[in-house]
């Protein structure tokens, strides 16, 4: 139980880290921050629920567009 709740607590805080990240990388020209902020949303959707709806939902909106 303990093992499960302290694997949450890294999750989330490296999820928010990289989303920050992917923030600040938008502002900076050079600093490819796409990449990090959609990490982070992934990392972050492993813990949150409604997140992984999010995400579910825009990679059947990608797969219809894809067929």
């Amino acid at each position: 139980m303990v093992v499960k709740t302290v694997a949450n607590i890294i999750k989330v805080v490296l999820g928010l880290t990289l989303v920050i990240i992917g923030l600040i990388g938008g502002l900076i020209p050079i600093f490819q921050g796409w990449v990090f902020g959609i990490s982070g949303l992934l990392i972050l959707s492993s813990v949150f629920p409604p997140l992984r709806k999010w995400i579910d939902k825009i990679k059947g909106k990608l797969q219809s567009k894809k067929d």
